[in-house]
């Protein structure tokens, strides 16, 4: 499947833009499922300035979809129409270490790199990012944490680009964060973050970490092809307990599976396609609704086009596109 090329519609001002431009990109490439259909056009900005141009110019008909690392991201086979939007490491991953402990790093910095720059800086208060998947975008976007810390608890404000091309900052009170979930304002791409640290030993971090990777590794099928947890946990419960108790570890669709090690977590086999990750966990929160009256809440982000006749709904009703599109 393939979509028409946007780029001869952008003429008169498209020559200004410095970042890569690609249409009818494979997602599949970037997300860590390794399945989806492709981008309509796929735009990997310079630096900001390149970002806010960009946006500044594309007429405000055409959808713009933020994609980051792909780590928690499941695209439908069918692609997703306009833009795709993904920071590229070069541009928007620095590091600049700044007075009291605070740093600005960039939204394409990945967790578990930020997390081993500031143990080797001896700032202390990161160490849990280097238990998530993902980049700092991402995080900031869903308030990613693990270990009894979240984005928001080290958050100073941020930097973004809204859909008209304005660069802007918000204060962490203004992204009325929750558990993983954001309220920001709508259509902002993250650039950059400010964050408040304290001081540490770097022995110390580093050993910390090294804990939680083993706790990790020991844990969860971090060497497989998968999007990290799948679902929320609900209050006072933990959904793998109860996938479990619903009789759905190891539960597979295709070439998709319901992991044997950690059963909040979807695989991919090896040649699955995105409507059998997506089926199979519509099947996991239907078990679990029928066994238990929880409704999962799916933490991934799912996002594009089904293939026609190729569509699933939620807790496999007829009620489609459930998730972002």
């Amino acid at each position: 499947m393939s979509f028409s090329d946007l780029r001869p519609l952008f003429s008169g001002w498209i020559e200004g833009v410095r970042g890569r431009l690609a249409p009818n990109q494979n997602l599949s490439e970037v997300t860590w499922f390794r399945v989806g259909g492709p981008a309509q056009l796929l735009f990997m900005p310079e630096d900001e300035a390149d970002l806010s141009f960009f946006l500044s110019h594309l007429p405000p008909e055409v959808k713009v979809t933020i994609v980051g690392l792909g780590s928690n991201l499941l695209v439908r086979d069918g692609g997703l129409e306009g833009v795709v939007i993904r920071l590229p490491v070069k541009g928007f991953a620095d590091i600049e270490l700044l007075d009291e402990h605070r740093v600005r790093v960039g939204a394409a910095m990945p967790d578990i790199r930020f997390a081993q720059a500031m143990a080797k800086a001896g700032i202390d208060g990161f160490t849990f990012y280097r238990g998530i998947p993902g980049g700092i975008g991402g995080a900031l976007y869903m308030n990613a944490g693990c270990y009894g810390t979240e984005t928001a608890d080290r958050l100073v404000e941020l930097r973004g680009v809204t859909r008209e091309g304005k660069i802007i900052t918000l204060s962490r009170a203004e992204m009325a964060y929750e558990y993983r979930k954001s309220h920001g304002p709508e259509g902002v791409i993250f650039t950059s973050a400010l964050y408040q640290g304290f001081a540490g030993d770097p022995d110390e971090l580093n050993a910390r970490m090294e804990e939680i990777t083993k706790t990790r590794e020991s844990s969860q099928p971090t060497k497989s092809r998968t999007g990290g947890s799948t679902f929320k946990n609900p209050e006072g419960t933990s959904s793998w307990e109860l996938i479990d108790r619903a009789g759905c570890r190891g539960l597979t669709i295709g070439k998709a599976q319901v992991s044997q090690k950690h059963c909040n977590f979807l695989l991919n086999l090896g040649d699955a396609s995105a409507l059998e990750i997506e089926t199979l966990g519509e099947t996991v929160r239907q078990r679990v609704r029928d066994n238990s009256g929880v409704e999962l809440q799916w933490e991934i982000r799912r996002m594009g086009r089904f293939i026609p006749g190729e569509e699933i709904g939620e807790f496999l009703g007829d009620k489609v596109f459930a998730g972002e599109d």
